[in-house]
């Protein structure tokens, strides 16, 4: 039993920060010390998230682990933590990829300049550690810090590390659409303490705002403020996640920065954005999201059809998977706003199975990219052939963006489809049609690439190596375990999305009996 005394939430933000300043540190000739230094503190903050995870109860509160100690006491802000099932499977995933995503980009710090290394080291475990605060944050001004502060190690890992000849504009325009976003979010912040001030002591207190608009607290304020907020907490986790039409800085962020930090984008950070309408969305402004679930979720559905149209014609095969995942981040937002219990408690595992597939596909594709030296997939064909390893896992991991039954993303989808269906059954049914696209998409990409004669650019290209299949291998087991056995995960997920349905309100419609079918209760008529 994990002793719930210790502060095991500050220790799991902490180790990789406190190693992302030691390696920093570090003489410019320890390059590999530094990597082994990374490495080793990724995994013992996985040991951590593993030990939380173990040690919560799905039948007991709400947020546990909670850690509450003052912070600055004037504005009513706390250095206050706690997780809850959701949380939990982020960390879970983050803790889970950080590891791998080291060892995948074991030679990408390069040899740039003398701190190359450790940069690009530093700058990962920088990442993971905001990440991770920013979701057991249960204070909604620490929330916004980290969810800002994480923006600039990206910045420097898209623009410094990237491999594409456009990183630097890559990096500028996603750094612009982030911080515009997360500037209309501090006014909302600022505007939600105006809120609690006004109505008693002013607060950041997560939890303490809830319960206030549950017990009517802030009954007197206008509608139309509460709104507003929304729209600004909103706005910026849209940019973030990404929703359609926000989407435009995903695809070349993706393209030229390294494949190990394009899944710590996608996979990693962007889950930061839909994790944040689900906590903070939802359960600080219920009516407010009603309001507007309509227009959300028509978005959502449009970003899942376009992103899955606009895949099948793309060239270069890392703009089609990120393309892909704008597809797959319109499930998650469609299943969270739907508000019923099978879309959120799919969406919220989705967040977990889209993260390790996409995980897979980019860095197969990274280690293909690296061996043939070109994205385009004109270039290559019949590499299964030559490799195949890379092409087997390369397959599976493409069944598994597609939602393939029996791999993990399967269960995800279907139930947001599901739970969609039961409130929007038209937007399900649109959403539906993606499953053709995807379909078309990932099995088009592997037909090209991986089957037929052999291409030039293909005849060099070699299998994966150890240090390539260790990374690759969990990944792949993890799809096939989740998609026969999700049980677990759903066991932890669905009390705090039980949790939040009631904050928020909400109840699963009631089945729709057709009109018109003839009673036999009474008898045939005579």
């Amino acid at each position: 039993m994990v002793n719930s005394h210790l502060p095991w939430l500050s220790v799991l933000w902490l180790v990789p920060l406190a190693a992302s300043l030691l390696i920093i540190l570090l003489p410019p000739s320890q390059r590999q010390l530094a990597k082994w230094t990374g490495l080793v503190a990724s995994v013992l903050t996985l040991a951590v998230a593993i030990a939380v995870t173990v040690g919560f109860d799905k039948h007991g509160a709400t947020y546990q682990f909670v850690e509450s100690h003052r912070w600055i006491p004037a504005f009513g802000a706390g250095y206050t933590l706690g997780v809850d099932g959701i949380a939990v499977i982020l960390v879970l995933l983050t803790a889970v990829l950080i590891p791998l995503l080291l060892v995948a980009g074991w030679n990408d710090g390069g040899e740039r300049d003398n701190r190359g290394v450790q940069a690009y080291v530093a700058l990962t475990l920088a990442i993971e550690s905001m990440v991770l605060i920013s979701v057991i944050a249960l204070d909604v001004l620490l929330f916004y810090v980290f969810f800002e502060a994480m923006l600039i190690p990206m910045y420097f890992l898209i623009g410094g590390f990237g491999k594409g000849s456009r990183r630097s504009r890559a990096a500028v325009k996603f750094l612009l659409y982030n911080l515009f976003g997360g500037l209309i979010m501090l006014a909302a912040v600022i505007g939600l303490y105006v809120v609690t001030a006004q109505h008693g002591s002013g607060t950041f207190d997560f939890r303490e705002i809830v319960t206030g608009i549950a017990t009517g607290r802030f009954a007197g304020v206008d509608p139309a403020v509460f709104k507003a907020l929304f729209l600004g907490f909103m706005f910026a986790f849209a940019i973030k996640a990404p929703l359609w039409p926000l989407h435009r800085w995903l695809p070349d962020a993706c393209v030229e920065a390294t494949p190990a930090t394009a899944v710590l984008i996608t996979a990693v950070m962007d889950k930061v954005g839909t994790f944040g309408m689900l906590r903070y969305c939802l359960q600080l402004f219920p009516d407010a999201s009603t309001y507007f679930r309509p227009l959300i979720v028509t978005l959502a559905i449009i970003g899942v059809i376009y992103g899955a149209i606009v895949a099948i014609g793309q060239t270069d095969m890392m703009r089609l998977i990120a393309y892909t995942s704008i597809s797959h981040f319109g499930f998650i937002i469609a299943g969270i706003f739907v508000m019923t219990t099978q879309g959120q408690s799919g969406s919220t595992l989705y967040m977990l199975n889209h993260g390790l597939s996409t995980a897979a596909v980019f860095l197969i594709a990274g280690f293909l990219i690296a061996r043939g030296g070109s994205r385009s997939i004109a270039d290559y064909g019949g590499v299964q052939k030559v490799a195949p390893i890379l092409a087997g896992t390369f397959l599976v991991s493409s069944m598994a963006t597609l939602s393939l039954p029996g791999l993990a993303p399967f269960v995800s989808e279907f139930l947001v489809l599901l739970g969609t269906f039961n409130r929007y059954w038209l937007a399900a049914a649109f959403g539906a049609t993606a499953l053709v696209l995807a379909a078309i998409y990932m099995l088009w990409l592997y037909q090209r690439m991986m089957t037929g004669p052999v291409a030039k650019r293909s005849e060099g290209i070699v299998d994966l190596k150890a240090r390539e299949l260790i990374v690759v291998a969990p990944l792949i087991a993890l799809l096939l375990i989740l998609g026969v056995y999700p049980k677990p995960l759903l066991e932890v997920i669905n009390p705090a999305v039980d949790h939040t349905m009631t904050t928020t309100g909400q109840h699963d419609p009631a089945p729709r009996v057709p009109v018109g079918i003839p009673r036999t209760a009474e008898g045939p008529h005579r």
